[in-house]
């Protein structure tokens, strides 16, 4: 059940958002994503996980630019979130953050939708 969004925050040139849907948060990140506004989407994943829902879906749909540090940031949701019991998944990611997974090789570790609808049909 969606219950809207529960929560938003912005830091300069990027825009967090939180809303519930059955068991997972949905985070949907728009903007960028890099050293200045990192800790912004760090403390809205580890949000998520300490309340009780380890199943982050993070839209990447409106993320315009990530570096490393970003990259980091969902490392480390990723190794929360699997420690109590759940994972990321990265929906809708645009070439340019695409990219930062392909070069890295961190694409292998996530679970990545093309799609929200695809990410949440398989909410378990």
């Amino acid at each position: 059940m969606d219950r809207g969004t529960v929560g938003s925050a912005s830091r300069g040139r990027l825009h967090v958002a939180i809303r519930h849907h059955g068991a997972s948060a949905v985070v949907t990140a728009a903007g960028e994503l890099d050293h200045h506004t990192a800790d912004l989407l760090r403390d809205a994943l580890e949000g998520c996980v300490a309340e009780g829902r380890a199943r982050l879906v993070v839209d990447c749909g409106p993320l315009e630019f990530m570096d490393s540090t970003g990259l980091n940031v969902l490392l480390g949701a990723r190794l929360k979130a699997e420690a109590a019991g759940g994972g990321v998944h990265l929906v809708a990611m645009q070439p340019v953050v695409a990219r930062v997974f392909e070069i890295t090789g961190a694409e292998a570790v996530f679970t990545v939708h093309d799609s929200l609808d695809a990410a949440l049909a398989g909410e378990g």
